[in-house]
């Protein structure tokens, strides 16, 4: 079992662009709950760290651990409930496996309308994290995300589409490696799109505008510099074909 409470707290550092004007930095909150898909190559920390090459701060914290559904943490396997209440959020982002059966699919909107009064307690707003299929059943890509945007809808919470920005990427670049060697969890640069797509999904900053290098698991990847470019791309218009009224929901902390 993996546990993960991980606080970051980065502030602004403008890569190889120009530093944004301090009335622009903004700290989000921002709670992650799940499995190894949130743990495997640090999401939350990738997250924080794309933030702060735009000045912008996400303190974040992460209740992951492997092989767990939502309802688990519901159930009280983890102490997702006793962090939710902690402190004050500006989102939870859920997230499970793939979900694209129905009994999945009806166990992720239930433990996410169980979760969503405890969230919205802590003063957030619920985001739901669609992920991907495993690599041998592509064809379940429709039913992954329409099990997550069927839970974002029944709790009026936010839709972060990561898996349909995977496919997004693949038709830009058929050969980007976006599955870790076992078919099942991201590699270091799915982290990557992954996180492009939570992090304008909740600020609403086009991700074409941050540096063009590729982070995840805590180092800089060793992605040229137009790949990188395909992936913001991909994942910026994969964040405006699902619109989301996250932004401007949850006031981000100045």
């Amino acid at each position: 079992m993996h546990r993960l409470h991980l606080l970051l707290f980065l502030l602004g550092c403008a890569g190889d662009g120009s530093p944004l004007d301090p009335d622009d930095h903004r700290v989000y909150h921002v709670l992650f709950i799940g499995n190894s898909l949130t743990y495997v190559n640090d999401l939350p920390g990738t997250v924080a760290r794309l933030a702060a090459s735009v000045n912008d701060s996400f303190e974040v914290e992460s209740v992951a651990e492997g092989g767990f559904a939502l309802i688990d943490h519901v159930n009280g396997k983890s102490d997702a409930l006793q962090v939710i209440q902690s402190r004050k959020w500006d989102y939870v982002v859920l997230q499970q496996g793939p979900s694209s059966l129905p009994i999945s699919r009806d166990t992720l909107v239930l433990a996410t309308q169980l979760l969503d009064p405890y969230i919205r307690a802590a003063g957030a707003r619920s985001a739901e994290l669609m992920v991907w299929p495993a690599a041998d059943n592509p064809t379940a890509f429709n039913a992954v995300r329409d099990s997550y945007q069927e839970a974002a809808q029944a709790v009026g919470g936010v839709f972060l589409p990561a898996g349909e920005a995977w496919r997004a990427a693949w038709v830009l670049y058929p050969m980007i490696q976006l599955y870790a060697s076992d078919g099942v969890h991201p590699s270091e640069l799915g982290t990557y799109v992954t996180a492009l797509v939570v992090l304008e999904g909740i600020t609403g900053r086009d991700v074409q505008s941050l540096p063009p290098f590729a982070v995840a698991a805590g180092h800089q990847l060793d992605t040229p510099p137009g790949v990188v470019r395909l992936m913001q791309r991909a994942a910026h218009e994969t964040v405006a074909r699902f619109p989301s009224s996250a932004q401007g929901s949850a006031l981000p902390h100045r």
